[in-house]
């Protein structure tokens, strides 16, 4: 798995609004209406990191969750994978929001 340079990562980045690189990870905040909402987000989500094989760092504070994306097999950096995941978040998150 090849680990994307700063400037491949920021490039990316263009194609995912709200979602930075910092600290050789990319991060996004979503909020939705509720707790069990951010639950259930989570739950779906879970299937789709267990068949690719990659998991997400997430921080929940109440309606919101952030998730922090990087690859820990090759020495916690950014790959195409992370951002594979981030596609996948984003696609659930937009069905649960309603957007």
């Amino acid at each position: 798995m090849r680990i994307l340079k700063a400037d491949e990562v920021n490039e990316k980045l263009k194609e995912f609004p709200g979602w930075n690189y910092n600290n050789d990870k990319i991060s996004r905040q979503f909020e939705l209406e509720s707790f069990l909402k951010v639950i259930e987000l989570i739950n779906l989500l879970v299937p789709f990191f267990e068949k690719i094989d990659h998991h997400a760092d997430m921080h929940i504070y109440y309606k919101k969750i952030v998730f922090d994306l990087q690859r820990f097999d090759v020495g916690g950096k950014v790959t195409e994978r992370d951002f594979t995941v981030a596609g996948e978040i984003e696609r659930l998150y937009g069905e649960l929001a309603g957007k």
